[in-house]
């Protein structure tokens, strides 16, 4: 073995398994993430912060917890102070008000609220705030000084503008209380008020913390996009292989998505770009990337996939992005919790999938897998984030764990990664069957030119001889093939022949979907023929239909038989089931046009033929077999309807 192949041979797949998965779990669970705060974070009660003990030089704290509520009052912080207003009605942040009992009454997404909260803090100093996504506007006070806002304010519809904008804000704080007061409007989404923790600390951590997660997601957006250009790329070099088509989408939609969810950088770019455009991108890069992974993974293992599931899948994600491309987010948002109950429906069939291709032990399908299990776990991640069960009633525990909504981006960037081991594992197997195969052709030269030498006298002895016996063998086997295939009296081809090559025709036009045509004719009332004129004469008719019929299909694909007796049977690939119609019935015309006499028959004085036409795209769910039963029901119903007619059946 080369030395190469030996020190790849040290790492064993067990080890480069184990080695990806403590990968991932170091970028999905990192130690000091952008969205983890401080250990032990106080959280506030009945409106009131105490950060008295809380160190913000080492870190940061999350305003988590009661924040006072003011549902439909856009109050300002003068208006407050002034009148000395202190509301006694409490909601927790992080949290949608949707499901809100105020006066006896469950708040939906729609309005807009006043929330305030009163922070005691120890020293003065500079502080900053890093305020997430609100939805769907609002404006942000410190101490009555406005030092953030997004999207408009407005008390309707009309006169509301959205925007999700997350950023960082700074302010004086003072030693005893401060307060925050944000005025929030949503009348575009499901979902209204503060859904994401906002997190306060000292300008260096918060601003370290911003800049860490905008560089990570222009990270994960460029090198999303290079490979899926890349895989683009092979596609259109080699157009036979889907798999590089689907898994560069898949990597160019998910590279779109990052953009508009975590830090949402694009807005930041462009702070006027439209919300409701925005939001139907990141749902539409979600609906299309389930079926995208699904198609992906039926190229690969074509056998281990249901054809029907993915046509499933594709319908349901078509459906869903029709919506969202068609309807207002207000509308398809309230559908996103049937789709992410699909998600997860797909997801576990994924997972028995991979599971049963990883019993099977096929090279490489250890990197598939821990790939396609990161890829799943951040799916199910941000579906959980994005959640409206989380939105309105996620429990603290779980939000300690599920803090962003953009994780799939690193599981499709691992997935990547794994992808791009399985490829290197199978370009190293085929290269070093190439090697060994090379090696042995050596081999094979260095001793043929003394294996040639001590043959060369026999050869040539036996030369003449040896060709003599070819001829004869060939010219003796091409008639025997030819007599084996050949109906003596007709000179068409035989049953037999006809068989083979009906399953070869089958095989081709399933794997090109393109239709397969039979057309059974069966010569009417002949037994009254041969009884009344003689077989010496029912032989003679028999080669003028015959050669009547063989007359009417010149295309190379076309192959006339007879079937036996009578009967003669025509394959005609690549044409469409009416032009098949007009040939069939052309050519009864014409055999009836032969004016072969026929007194005997009830049908005609002369010599008819009934015949049966079949036309289908052959699928996985039927056989050649049923092509030519079929066939032969219709030749049975024209028949039945009187003869002298053609008959299509449809199946």
């Amino acid at each position: 073995m080369p030395a190469a192949y030996q020190g790849v041979a040290m790492f064993t797949k067990r080890k480069i398994f184990s080695l990806i998965l403590l990968i991932f779990l170091l970028i999905l669970f990192p130690s000091g993430g952008c969205s983890q705060a401080s250990h032990g974070n106080p959280e506030a009660i009945e409106g009131v912060l105490n950060l008295t003990q809380a160190q913000l030089e080492e870190g940061f704290v999350n305003l988590d917890g009661q924040w006072e509520f003011y549902w439909h009052e856009l109050l300002y912080p003068l208006e407050l102070s002034k009148a000395n207003i202190k509301s006694d009605d409490f909601i927790n942040v992080p949290g949608s008000w949707n499901g809100h009992i105020l006066n006896e009454e469950k708040l939906t997404g729609k309005g807009y609220a006043t929330y305030r909260l009163t922070i005691n803090a120890d020293e003065n100093g500079k502080l900053s705030l890093k305020i997430p996504r609100i939805f769907t506007s609002y404006k942000l006070w410190a101490n009555k000084e406005l030092i953030a806002s997004a999207g408009t304010l407005g008390d309707s519809r009309d006169a509301m503008t959205p925007q999700y904008l997350p950023q960082v804000a700074f302010f004086e704080a003072q030693q005893g209380e401060n307060e925050i007061l944000i005025q929030v409007s949503n009348f575009y989404h499901r979902s209204g008020g503060i859904l994401e923790s906002i997190a306060l600390g000292n300008e260096t951590h918060i601003l370290d913390s911003r800049l860490k997660n905008v560089a990570f997601e222009l990270f994960l957006f460029g090198s999303l996009m290079i490979i899926g250009a890349y895989h683009l790329a092979l596609f259109a070099f080699r157009k036979k292989d889907y798999s590089p088509l689907y898994f560069g989408l898949l990597s160019i939609i998910i590279g779109i998505r990052t953009l508009v969810v975590g830090e949402i950088f694009f807005i930041y770019l462009f702070p006027d770009f439209s919300w409701e455009v925005a939001h139907k991108i990141q749902t539409m890069t979600y609906y299309l990337g389930v079926p995208l992974i699904v198609m992906f993974f039926k190229t690969i293992f074509y056998d281990e996939i249901s054809l029907k599931s993915v046509r499933a899948i594709q319908y349901v994600g078509i459906a869903f992005g029709g919506l969202v491309l068609f309807t207002p987010a207000v509308i398809f948002t309230s559908f996103n919790p049937l789709y992410q109950l699909f998600t997860v429906i797909v997801i576990i069939y994924l997972i028995y999938v991979l599971v049963n291709i990883l019993r099977k032990k096929k090279t490489g399908t250890g990197f598939l897998f821990a790939g396609a299990l990161a890829l799943i776990i951040t799916a199910l991640h941000d579906i959980i984030y994005l959640s409206i069960w989380m939105s309105d009633q996620g429990p603290d525990f779980l939000r300690y764990f599920i803090r962003s909504g953009n994780l799939s981006s690193i599981g499709q960037l691992f997935f990547i990664f794994s992808h791009s081991l399985f490829l290197a594992l199978k370009f190293s197997n085929a290269f070093k069957r190439e090697e060994e195969m090379t090696e042995q052709l050596k081999e094979v030269n260095v001793n043929l030119d003394n294996l040639v030498k001590e043959r060369t006298a026999d050869l040539e002895e036996s030369k003449k001889k040896i060709e003599e016996q070819k001829f004869e063998l060939e010219k003796s086997n091409r008639a025997l093939q030819l007599l084996s295939s050949k109906d003596s009296l007709t000179g068409l081809w035989n049953r037999r022949f006809f068989d083979e090559n009906l399953k070869l025709e089958w095989r081709r036009n399933l794997r090109d979907q393109r239709p397969l045509s039979l057309i059974f004719l069966d010569i009417d009332c002949f037994k009254g023929f041969n009884d009344c004129y003689g077989h010496q004469a029912g032989d003679e008719c028999l080669v003028k239909v015959a050669k009547t019929t063989g007359g009417f299909f010149k295309r190379a694909g076309d192959l006339v038989a007879r079937y036996g007796g009578e009967e003669f049977i025509v394959i005609i690939p690549d044409l469409e089931r009416d032009e098949v119609i007009i040939l069939a019935d052309s050519l009864r015309k014409t055999i009836e046009e032969l004016k072969i006499p026929h007194k005997s028959s009830p049908v005609n004085n002369h010599v008819t033929v009934s015949i049966g036409v079949v036309s289908k795209i052959p699928d996985k769910d039927s056989t050649s077999k049923d092509l030519f039963i079929a066939a032969d029901k219709a030749l049975y119903q024209a028949k039945n309807a009187g003869r002298n007619q053609h008959s299509v059946l449809t199946y």
